[in-house]
């Protein structure tokens, strides 16, 4: 039983904006804290507000810079717990290190077990998640965990369009299971490119098309555009079948570098559709990018979690 009425939601400074937009969905004020780095370039969080006996809810994708608000969040999880929270909630629309979900080489790590070990020792009692990019990564936390989808806000979006005659297209093998769910969700079929990544870095090069494309638009799905070199290679072989335009959809825009502007200068790619999991900079803007609201998704989710109601309800 948590004393003082409702949920209380802070933010680190990962994305302060979405973690205000939560509170507008909550129609509750967003949690004071004070965080800065020493000159020594530790970093340093005080919690302003009393949380004593209170359901605390810390929002902090894991973005650029990741290291840096990856401690933070821990920092600031175990600032709750010593202030004698009540209990704590890490609410991380975006997981970094969730491709490191295993050793596919000989001696490299196996970092997303890592950062949930220590989200689990920094005092965390429950994590919510959104489309991890492995499933597995679930079950590397000790604590409690909720993972919430996009996917039917981003088929929505899609279904609201009225293209006409659609195809999805898994970008990779790897990702068609989750193609297949959205494809399902937007009544349309599934094709599948098959592709190979070469090496540790970002190069990939993309193979066959496995389904028919011809004279459809395509919804190339995926958890997370990140560089965007297969969704633009992927959008040339998609061009090659015959397909009339794509579209580039993702829970997770990354978008680093000039990933953007590469992405929006691909002339067949229409539109990149992302959610607000992680901050667009400015700079990165564009007509063709689309952003999907987050917030009353994850909102509700707190919502339902503080009032102990189910989650898994939202996506039945």
């Amino acid at each position: 039983m948590f004393l003082n009425g409702g949920p209380m939601i802070f933010t680190g400074k990962a994305h302060p904006d979405l973690a205000t937009r939560i509170c507008e969905y909550l129609e509750c004020n967003l949690g004071r804290a004070e965080f800065f780095k020493f000159n020594n370039d530790n970093t340093f969080v005080k919690i302003l507000d009393n949380v004593r006996q209170r359901d605390v809810f810390i929002v902090q994708p894991t973005t650029f810079p990741v290291n840096d608000n990856i401690m933070e969040m821990l920092i600031f999880i175990d600032a709750a717990r010593r202030a004698s929270a009540g209990r704590i909630t890490a609410v991380i629309p975006y997981y970094s290190y969730a491709r490191t979900d295993k050793k596919d080489q000989p001696r490299v790590p196996i970092t997303g077990r890592l950062i949930a070990d220590l989200i689990h020792t920094a005092g965390a009692d429950r994590v919510v998640l959104v489309d991890l990019h492995a499933a597995q990564v679930q079950g590397f936390f000790s604590t409690v965990v909720d993972e919430l989808t996009a996917l039917p806000l981003l088929a929505d979006y899609f279904l609201k369009k009225n293209l006409g005659e659609i195809v999805v297209v898994a970008p990779d093998i790897g990702s068609s299971r989750r193609s297949r769910d959205f494809a399902a969700r937007v009544n349309a079929p599934l094709a599948i490119i098959e592709k190979r990544r070469l090496g540790n870095n970002d190069r990939v090069e993309t193979l066959n098309v496995i389904g028919n494309v011809e004279g459809k638009y395509a919804i190339l799905f995926d958890d997370e555009i990140n560089t965007g070199s297969t969704m633009i290679s992927a959008a040339k072989i998609l061009a090659e079948h015959g397909s009339k335009g794509v579209y580039a959809c993702a829970t997770h825009g990354i978008l680093p570098g000039d990933a953007a502007q590469k992405l929006t200068a691909v002339p067949n790619l229409n539109e990149i559709v992302i959610t607000d999991t992680v901050p667009l900079e400015e700079r990165k803007r564009h007509p063709k990018i689309t952003v999907v609201p987050i917030a009353p998704l994850v909102g509700e989710a707190i919502r339902r979690i503080h009032e102990g109601q189910s989650v898994g309800a939202l996506f039945t």
